[in-house]
């Protein structure tokens, strides 16, 4: 059984493996229509759900198109179709979900959902997001930061903003991967110290500078994402941004990094938040093909599951 929970649950060998095998299936599609499935289809004959508790574009969009490229077969299930743990417990909908499916995909709240979900499926379940962690994006990232600059080994990575799910994530990957990791942003907003200790555990060099300024000096690559969730009530919203206005990604910013260092976010984004539209829009981003990497590297995270 391999689930893909964290990052920091798969080994170093496997995750390379499945980046290896994102990039040969993106060059074998080629300029291929995008309705075209692909010429291997190591998901033919099988079924996936992809359960969303919590809503989704880009996460719901490559996994259900990626699915049937590889010629399998999706079924996308909301919160309200099934009401996990309302009811019937979560164990108990691993098991049935197992007896219909290959493979269970879920993006809830509460790590322990997931991980319920997973002690009690007799298939492989991927961690689609939780509050706490979101891998395959940070999947994608690497993929895209090693199409355009090459091996992420010994780089350093700035993340700036709210230390969440997505930069817990590439905390875990810094560990595995072997690059280093500053983060910036203010105290009530640190990444979880856990994380932090077990990547450095890992040999992980991992920074906390409060100077956003002085902690993109000689990044290779910085990173932003959204202050504010979709469910965060109006104060906390307002609250984040008096909290994070310091913390913007801008053309001044990104002219203290690297020469060439690049820019991403996991999208959506505010623009003029967390990031200007200059920066987005300008020569150093590369967020669209970081988008387009969830599909490619999904697919891989699915055949690595399945075993196909």
């Amino acid at each position: 059984m391999k689930h893909f929970l964290d990052i920091n649950k798969t080994s170093p060998a496997e995750l390379r493996q499945m980046i290896d095998q994102a990039g040969v299936m993106k060059t074998a599609r080629g300029n291929r229509p995008k309705g075209m499935m692909d010429d291997d289809q190591p998901l033919a004959g099988h079924m996936v759900a992809l359960i969303f508790e919590k809503p989704s574009t880009r996460t719901r969009v490559s996994f259900d198109v990626g699915v049937r490229q590889m010629g399998g077969q999706s079924m996308v299930l909301s919160g309200t179709d099934l009401q996990l743990g309302h009811g019937e417990t979560i164990a108990d909908t691993a098991r049935v979900l197992s007896r219909y499916v290959d493979l269970i995909m879920l993006r809830t709240f509460e790590e322990d959902v997931l991980l319920e979900m997973a002690d009690h499926a007799s298939v492989p379940v991927i961690n689609g997001l939780t509050n706490r962690t979101h891998p395959c994006q940070i999947m994608a990232d690497v993929m895209t930061f090693e199409e355009h600059r090459g091996p992420i080994k010994g780089k350093k990575i700035v993340w700036t903003g709210d230390g969440n799910n997505v930069c817990s994530s590439f905390i875990h990957a810094a560990g595995q991967f072997g690059f280093d990791l500053t983060f910036t942003g203010p105290e009530p907003l640190d990444p979880e110290p856990g994380f932090i200790a077990e990547a450095r555990a890992k040999g992980a060099n991992i920074e906390i500078i409060r100077d956003p300024a002085q902690a993109v000096e000689g990044a290779d690559l910085v990173v932003a994402d959204t202050w504010v969730s979709m469910h965060d009530s109006q104060s906390t919203k307002e609250r984040r941004h008096n909290q994070l206005r310091g913390y913007q990604v801008d053309d001044a910013l990104m002219a203290r990094a690297r020469p060439g260092a690049l820019f991403m976010h996991c999208l959506p984004a505010h623009r003029e938040d967390e990031v200007t539209s200059a920066v987005m829009d300008g020569s150093q981003s590369v967020i669209f093909d970081e988008a387009e990497n969830r599909l490619h590297a999904q697919k891989a995270i699915l055949r690595w599951c399945l075993g196909v």
